[in-house]
């Protein structure tokens, strides 16, 4: 390959690579042709590209960028992952195709995250790891759980003296059918110590 091949192939790489600070180097040698195209379609799907490169190219078209530190020290041909929504989220989907049986010889070999090289072990720790969305959920739950306590503490009490003001004024409203008024009389009732007028008279009249 002449030395203007190269830069060509090597400025084209440049471009592909531009504004992307983390990815993870992959092994797709194995693969069979519609396993790799069923790879492909599923990253894709998810954002994801995938790009076979040499790896002397590679590393020329990524001097000086935050990529470079993963193509050090690497020989021949590789795969390189990118995409997604953060180094996470990528870190489990290639994860998750690698224990796919019709992916088998699909793997990471490694990667760059933050300027810093991941073994591939790393990797698999990196994909246990929550992902931004998770750790947004998880962050928003805690901003928010102190004051759904502080609502229910200072709603509580003012629950509890309405339910018993309720009760009180149903307790009041109660009447006992068998009390009767204090200030009412029986008319048929009389005091037995009570004389009659017509009786008064009479014995008036007879002295």
């Amino acid at each position: 390959m002449s030395k203007y091949v190269k830069d060509l192939i090597a400025d084209h790489l440049r471009q592909q690579f531009d504004g992307v600070n983390d990815a993870l180097l992959v092994n797709v040698i194995g693969l069979e042709a519609n396993a790799n195209h069923r790879l492909r379609t599923e990253l894709c799907q998810r954002d994801i590209n995938l790009l076979v490169v040499k790896n002397s190219l590679a590393a020329r078209a990524t001097a000086g960028t935050p990529l470079a530190p993963m193509f050090e020290g690497l020989t021949g041909m590789a795969a390189v992952c990118w995409g997604a929504e953060d180094i996470v989220s990528l870190a489990k989907e290639v994860a998750r195709l690698a224990k796919d049986a019709q992916y088998e010889a699909f793997e990471a070999r490694g990667g760059v995250m933050d300027g810093e090289c991941l073994t591939s072990e790393q990797v698999a720790e990196v994909s246990k790891w929550p992902s931004r969305e998770e750790q947004i959920s998880l962050l928003t739950g805690q901003i928010l759980s102190p004051g759904a306590n502080l609502v229910s503490q200072l709603t509580s009490p003012g629950s509890a003296l309405a339910s018993q003001i309720e009760q009180k004024a149903e307790g009041d409203g109660e009447t006992d059918p068998e009390e009767t008024d204090p200030g009412e009389t029986d008319p048929e009732e009389t005091d037995p110590e009570e004389t009659d007028p017509e009786e008064t008279d009479q014995e008036g009249s007879s002295e």
